[in-house]
């Protein structure tokens, strides 16, 4: 239930706080004494687009807080959207506004985005406004709200679920139909493809990066055996000159002969050792890879690399953007055409599949079905109790419960199972049972709203219910009526 709205520089109103009694309110008032300052504040709790055109002429933002006490109902559902009352079991919307189009929403002092008072809204707060009464004329609607008395939610998200699974499989079956259809042109380049990918031979995944560091080194061959020459002849391999490594092997056996006179010196001449084979170390590393067979031919090995690497760029400007993602590429390819050689067998699986699923989704759209015209014969009897209270006394009243079948009379199944709902009604005698949208005058739509509301609100999410002018439309004793009821 609302307890507290407090408003502040919304239109005319600049602070406005109302504490609600339990029960029923009345707020009345001339045009323009800002009844719509309520209604256009709910709205706002209950994530309407920026009301910055709401925002107090001179002002620069506007707010509005609700204050809500919930239920045991109320409170598993806002646990289950993450957003549980306090201690006391009350929570709080609120909503700024700003002049420049911004604004920004919480939920017990915690900031959310505006679309999730969207969510928690209708838990707490259901309101009928004149635009929204409009839409208890629209057909596409009546199922929900059909559903909303028929306590068929466990039910629909199980039918949800299966429905959605056939869906998959059809879709699965349609594309694997329209590749059936071209197979054998399909099969022609997948196989062409795979061939394309396997005649490179890929290695390793980081084959591409190797080869770019050896043409960048076969490019720089001159230079690399000039330099190369340079470290290692002065390490270790020279036919002319003392190298380091002939030096330090000097050195270390001079110091052998020092032990007696130098303290250390055996200890010194081990280090030189240990010097003298990393120099050599170093020295054969650098020979190697200039002696190596890349470096043997490094023109022709240069074509060859550049060649390979050529292959590589082609492949993966059809197949992928490395070498990692040609072979997953190369993959799906082979499981396409697993796929469409086995084709037919496939597709009777599937088919199959299809067959059981559909049964399944039969089953529960007739659950829910019953449940529907259980609940429809319940409500339709309250709803006629209720218009002939307010002053319809020839009102006839039926929600109709149809199964809707496909031409082959096997049941068309939707979204929400297979039945074509629809609200109808008859307030004069002698006329026939027609759609409520087909039928209706604005005073008839006030009052068929309220009875619609009145009758389902035990299983209504919200605590509160606001209609916004119920009474247009009528007057006198009917609109005493309608605030009695």
């Amino acid at each position: 239930m609302l307890w507290n709205l407090c408003i502040e520089n919304i239109a005319v109103a600049k602070n406005l706080d109302i504490d609600f009694d339990k029960g029923f309110t009345v707020i009345t008032g001339q045009t323009g004494a800002g009844k719509s300052i309520i209604i256009d504040s709910l709205l706002l709790l209950c994530g309407a687009k920026n009301g910055r055109e709401l925002i107090r002429t001179g002002e620069n933002r506007a707010s509005v807080t609700g204050v809500f006490s919930c239920g045991d109902d109320a409170k598993e559902r806002l646990c289950e959207l993450g957003y549980p009352p306090d201690e006391n079991g009350e929570i709080s919307l609120s909503r700024i506004v700003n002049a420049d189009g911004r604004s920004s929403a919480k939920i017990n002092n915690r900031t959310v985005p505006a679309s999730v008072l969207k969510e928690v809204s209708p838990v707490l707060l259901g309101i009928q406004t004149q635009s929204e009464r409009s839409t208890l004329a629209e057909k596409s609607t009546y199922t929900t709200i059909l559903d909303g008395f028929a306590d068929d939610k466990a039910e629909l998200e199980e039918y949800t679920a299966v429905w959605e699974k056939l869906l998959s499989i059809r879709a699965e079956i349609t594309e694997l139909k329209k590749a059936i259809s071209e197979r054998e042109m399909m099969l022609d380049i997948l196989k062409y493809q795979k061939k394309e990918i396997d005649s490179a031979r890929l290695s390793a995944d980081d084959e591409e990066e190797k080869l770019l560091r050896l043409r960048t080194k076969l490019k720089s061959s001159e230079k690399v055996s000039k330099y190369a020459a340079v470290v290692t002849k002065a390490l270790a391999f020279s036919e002319k000159g003392a190298t380091a490594a002939y030096l330090l092997e000097r050195a270390g056996s001079a110091l052998e002969q020092l032990s007696e006179a130098v303290e250390g010196a055996d200890e010194m001449a081990q280090k030189i050792a240990n010097y003298r084979y990393e120099i050599i170390d170093i020295a054969e590393r650098v020979k190697d890879a200039v002696d190596g067979d890349d470096m043997a031919n490094p023109a022709e090995k240069l074509t060859q690399v550049e060649s390979r690497l050529s292959l590589i760029e082609r492949l993966e400007k059809k197949y992928g953007a490395n070498i990692h993602e040609i072979k997953e590429k190369r993959a799906e390819i082979a499981a396409k055409i697993k796929t469409l050689e086995e084709g037919d067998e496939k597709l009777e699986e599937l088919e199959d599949d299809e067959r059981k699923t559909r049964d399944e989704a039969v089953s529960l759209a007739e659950k829910i079905s019953r449940k529907r015209i259980d609940a429809a014969k319940t409500v339709s009897e309250e709803i006629v109790s209720y218009l002939r209270f307010l002053d319809m006394p020839k009102v006839r009243f039926r929600i109709s419960v149809t199964p809707v079948r496909e031409a082959s009379g096997e049941y068309f199944l939707k979204s929400d199972g297979y039945d074509d709902i629809d609200f109808l009604i008859s307030v004069n005698t002698g006329e026939e049972l027609a759609s409520l949208g087909k039928v209706s005058s604005g005073g008839e739509m006030s009052r068929i709203t309220l009875a619609i509301k009145t009758a389902i609100a035990g299983k209504n999410d919200s605590g509160t219910l606001i209609f916004d002018e119920i009474d247009a439309g009528v007057s006198g004793g009917t609109a005493e009526k309608i605030g009695i009821m």
